[in-house]
């Protein structure tokens, strides 16, 4: 280990860490690998950045942080999917159905 490795390992508590390459790089391929794929933006708390909500038909999803939500916007925009304001219209009920099933099989 190098003299300034444990600086490089993690983001300070306190810090929020951005949205990265590599968020946007597991959105876009998880977006091409599942079908009826929609966006849903999570404003920017006191804990986390801004998140978009990536569900899909079957009710399987992810999270990841953005830059902003227009950058949520543009993104949606790009791939040619709906996208939503989760604090207006809520998340779907696919999505809390796919959670529960995950659940009852040990897998959340």
């Amino acid at each position: 280990m190098g003299l300034f490795d444990r600086f490089r390992r993690k983001p300070r508590p306190g810090v929020l860490r951005t949205a990265s390459g590599q968020d946007t790089s597991h959105l876009e391929q998880w977006t091409k690998s599942r079908q009826g794929v929609e966006a849903y933006v999570e404003p920017k708390t006191t804990v986390t950045e801004t998140t978009v909500v990536l569900v899909a038909h079957d009710g399987e999803w992810t999270r990841r942080r953005v830059a902003s939500p227009d950058a949520a916007k543009s993104f949606a925009r790009k791939l040619g999917m709906p996208i939503y304001d989760a604090g207006i219209v809520g998340y779907p009920k696919r999505m809390r159905d796919y959670t529960a099933r995950q659940k009852k099989l040990g897998n959340g």
